[in-house]
């Protein structure tokens, strides 16, 4: 029977898209790759695979989840099955190192960052910034090991204190630090390669930026305070889109979360590129807009050209 196959390891994250998809009636199954086995001798079931495997999945405990989801695509792909999100796409959300090479070879701009292995070598990439600098982990997600530096030695001081996180493959970034006029980045959504809309994140609280609600324990993405942290920007147009359209499509990623920063100077810097892309509930009913229902819809019409009979309609975007 031909389903839409929802790949992914957080069932907090995917409970949305199962609603939104039951609400179309669109047959589908949930393939939770926490763990598992796979039998190479078979071929896999007909449908329609989404890819949603998060980079931080090791957070949650299941740390071996996006090398099974590797695994999973090479032979969903090896038998020619329609993959959302295939392995190239994987491979953009394991590794930043990947996603700065991708923008930089369609000429879109990133910060300067130095990769390190290990912790010797990373005071002395820190010493080739002129200014501010912050670490982050290549696998990352959640924001994980970004932190603010103006200054070497208090990252040798971080470095080999009680306090330093190890990524957890090993790959620590040096980064340009990218001073913007007002606390605030923007990020685009793209459903089907095409993109969806953009939103402002407001950053005064930190680089904790995943939208999803289970991130926002602390209520900073309520409508009713000064600053609500997300706000989708109506009427959104900037050059950047069609360039990121272009970069999605040269690295066959179907659906996915592209943030930017504007420096004082308005340069606009990409940093991150996210395959497993989440939305805030909250700042999506102010606005009218649902990214789920767009990639159940989006969802729904790949299964019906992979053969499906039943119908495809629009869902409503609340």
């Amino acid at each position: 029977m031909q389903k839409i196959h929802v790949i992914h390891e957080n069932p907090e994250w995917s409970a949305p898209l199962f609603k939104r998809l039951s609400a179309l009636g669109l047959p589908h199954e949930d393939w939770l790759l926490d763990e598992g086995s796979l039998d190479l001798s078979s071929p896999p079931p007909d449908g329609v695979f989404y890819n949603r495997m998060s980079a931080s999945s090791h957070t949650r405990g299941h740390r071996y989840a996006p090398e099974y989801t590797a695994a999973v695509l090479s032979w969903l792909e090896g038998h020619g099955r329609r993959v959302i999100n295939p392995g190239r796409a994987l491979q953009l959300e394991l590794s930043k190192v990947a996603q700065y090479t991708a923008l930089e070879r369609r000429g879109i701009r990133t910060p300067k960052t130095i990769a390190v292995v290990g912790k010797r070598d990373l005071i002395t990439a820190a010493r080739s910034f002129d200014g501010p600098f912050i670490t982050k982990h290549n696998r990352a997600g959640k924001g994980l090991g970004v932190r603010l530096f103006r200054h070497p030695k208090e990252l040798q001081d971080y470095v080999h204190g009680a306090y330093f996180e190890e990524p957890i493959d090993g790959i620590t970034l040096i980064q340009q630090y990218i001073e913007a006029p007002e606390p605030a980045i923007t990020r685009c959504e793209f459903v089907g390669g095409k993109f969806l809309y953009a939103v402002r994140v407001n950053t005064s609280d930190g680089f904790l930026l995943c939208p999803a609600d289970e991130c926002q324990e602390d209520g900073t993405d309520c409508p009713t305070l000064p600053v609500s942290k997300f706000r989708v920007i109506n009427d959104f147009a900037d050059p950047i889109v069609s360039e990121y359209e272009a970069l999605l499509a040269d690295n066959d990623v179907h659906i996915a979360g592209i943030e930017f920063i504007v420096d004082s100077d308005g340069r606009k810097y990409t940093y991150d590129i996210n395959t497993n892309t989440n939305y805030n509930p909250t700042a999506e009913a102010a606005a009218g807009r649902s990214g789920m229902a767009a990639i159940a819809t989006y969802l729904g019409r790949e299964l019906a050209d992979s053969g499906w009979q039943g119908p495809v309609a629009e869902l409503a975007a609340t």
